[in-house]
């Protein structure tokens, strides 16, 4: 594989012109501008190309993360949804938004660039904050208000067809503005530093230490802040300040343009995966050669300019596709290169389409263990909306920002676990990471289905103190600090299966196909979402039926919210069996059995290294 040629361009005119120009010289290394010499480091978050880079994406996930944290109270109280038609409005919109960055990741590595990238999303994201904004803000672009009367009669008036199309194209908007975002910007940020030199690989760490710093701090500025002010002051404030600050964000990220470093794209993986599969497809009449022959009429050139991605040895497994490698006459160039691409692929090629293939059974595993995490955001705020939210006589506790907890449990557990439990496990197992990366996924999925079941039995209490002391508004006399357990087993899960994920694609996942792995994660959420989605439509028109109103109805109150926790608690422990299975025929990348599993802190000093 080539090494990357970048350039130090003066404007964007001169940036087109340069990602137009081809460089002859495979893994030729342009000279770093003298603006490299202030930048490298990246030590200090008001330096000025830190806060350039970075704060693009931080007010890009402040926005939507500020808008995720309390989306359903917005549904529920300023758009009058019932609760089925705002959780799936909820669902769909974040799958579509975490399905969306493995398409900018696509269009970014085969055509535009990560700087075109990012810039067009900014400008989708900040669009859709000000469509988003519009809606709180002007009284035609939501329901009226509830009077008294209506809130107790349950009659508040609902959006229209117009204020439901606006409210779309703002989501819609800010699903394209975090799919090219998100999975460029990280990347763009590391190509600012020459990892060729000891300088610039201090920055790398420095970057991703920051890097993971303000995704925290954003988080938690969300759950908090903005959602406070979105129910204490105003909605139309609380989605104004984000998308102001949106504003800030792009003019700081264009004020860069004379002094980033640029990388020419080099086409995606996916086309390399494609031509792999076609090959396979195009020979699956050939027979086979004999064992012996194998190293004769199979395809396996060396690795081009490049001492990141390993070399892959040929297996067994998935045999079908070896055929994609095995030489037909006229396949080749005199010089022995390929001369067909789409019928003719490397050992190499072969054996990373493998590594996907086998991957793809474990992140199907994840979708159902994220559905379950998934309701934190849809039903745990219905039940926080009907308990007694107050901390002392005067502060009321913002309904979406209980998340917090599950935040503040993750961040808690994690250096404990690296740095006290994994010790004592390696001990203890003689392995290098205490468990395997598939061993802490499947204790997460445990742990999701463990959340359910005291969900399912904290709603069940909720719901008999609400219809046991029956008041207007429905609020049950019980401590909103009740969904606090299921909360923090939520966190746990996230710990153990979340950041496993993490590290299982970063490590089986080919170096050169990273970018599809960053984005794999966010597929799994989305799948998630619209899976969640789903559920709630086949349960609500199931348990509905001959006069029944259905355990999810408009009133959290009238229905069986607890029966619904319990039947994706089920559908856990399914998973967990099929999870199971997964593991035990999994075979790591390169026919090991078992890797050398660091911890995620080790994964992250590698990656800024190799990047």
């Amino acid at each position: 594989m080539e090494e990357p040629r970048q350039a130090h361009l003066p404007s964007l005119k001169a940036l087109k012109g340069n990602l137009d120009r081809s460089d002859d010289r495979a893994g030729s290394q342009v000279q770093f501008p003298r603006f490299h010499h202030w930048i490298s480091l990246a030590s200090s978050s008001t330096d000025y190309e830190f806060v350039m880079k970075r704060g693009n994406e931080t007010f890009e996930r402040l926005a939507t993360f500020g808008l995720l944290a309390n989306f359903m109270v917005y549904l529920l109280t300023q758009f009058h949804m019932d609760q089925v038609f705002a959780t799936n409005v909820s669902n769909i919109w974040f799958g579509t938004t975490n399905f969306a960055p493995l398409i900018g990741a696509y269009i970014s590595d085969a055509y535009l660039g990560r700087f075109q990238t990012i810039a067009f999303a900014s400008f989708a994201s900040f669009l859709g904050m000000v469509t988003l904004t519009l809606t709180a803000a002007i009284p035609e672009l939501h329901p009226p208000p509830c009077t008294a009367q209506q809130l107790e009669d349950d009659q508040c008036i609902g959006p229209t067809k117009n204020q439901m199309g606006v409210l779309y194209l703002a989501l819609g908007l800010l699903s394209i503005g975090a799919g090219g975002i998100r999975p460029c910007s990280l990347p763009f940020g590391v190509d600012q530093f020459d990892h060729t030199t000891d300088e610039g690989r201090k920055g790398i760490n420095s970057f991703f230490n920051w890097y993971y710093f303000t995704f925290t701090v954003v988080v938690m500025v969300a759950l908090t802040l903005v959602v406070y002010i979105q129910d204490s002051i105003s909605w139309a404030w609380g989605l104004g300040i984000p998308t102001a600050l949106m504003l800030g964000s792009i003019v700081l990220f264009f004020l860069g343009m004379r002094v980033y470093v640029y990388v020419q794209p080099e086409g995606s993986v996916f086309s390399g995966i494609a031509q792999a599969c076609v090959a396979a497809y195009k020979k699956r009449h050939l027979k086979f050669p004999a064992t012996e022959e194998l190293p004769r009429v199979l395809y396996d050139p060396p690795l081009k300019g490049t001492t990141i991605v390993s070399k892959l040895p040929l297996t067994q497994q998935f045999r079908i596709l070896n055929k994609a490698a095995v030489i037909v006459e006229g396949e080749l160039n005199p010089d022995g290169s390929c001369a067909k691409q789409w019928r003719l692929c490397s050992i190499q090629q072969v054996e990373e389409v493998k590594c996907l293939v086998r991957i793809v059974p474990i992140w199907a595993s994840g979708i159902i263990c994220f559905t379950a995490m998934s309701q934190q955001a849809t039903f745990t705020i219905s039940q926080a909306l009907k308990m007694d939210r107050h901390l002392g006589h005067k502060f009321q506790i913002p309904a979406g920002s209980l998340v917090i907890i599950s935040m503040l449990t993750l961040g808690i557990w994690v250096p404990i676990y690296d740095r006290a439990i994994v010790p004592t496990l390696r001990r203890i197992t003689k392995h290098e990471g205490g468990i395997t990366l598939l061993q802490r996924m499947g204790i997460g999925i445990v742990f999701s289905i463990l959340a359910m079941v005291v969900s399912g039995l904290v709603e069940e209490k909720r719901r008999a103190s609400a219809l046991l002391h029956a008041r207007p508004d429905g609020i049950a006399p019980i401590s909103v600090m009740w969904l606090a357990p299921q909360l923090i087993l939520m966190g746990f899960a996230e710990a153990f299966n979340i950041i496993g994920q993490i590290e299982f694609y970063y490590k089986q996942f080919p170096e050169h196909m990273r970018s599809i792995a960053n984005s794999l994660i966010y597929c799994t959420v989305g799948g998630a979402s619209y899976f969640s989605s789903l559920v709630v439509f086949v349960v609500h028109n199931s348990t509905g039926k001959h006069g029944s109103s259905g355990w999810l109805v408009k009133d959290i109150n009238d229905g069986k919210v607890d029966y619904y926790y319990f039947v994706i608690a089920a559908m856990g422990f399914l998973n967990l069996i099929y999870f199971l299975v997964c593991a035990d025929r999994y075979h790591y990348k390169g026919s090991e059995q078992i890797q050398n599993e660091g911890s995620l802190l080790d994964i992250e000093q590698n990656l800024a290294k190799h990047s």
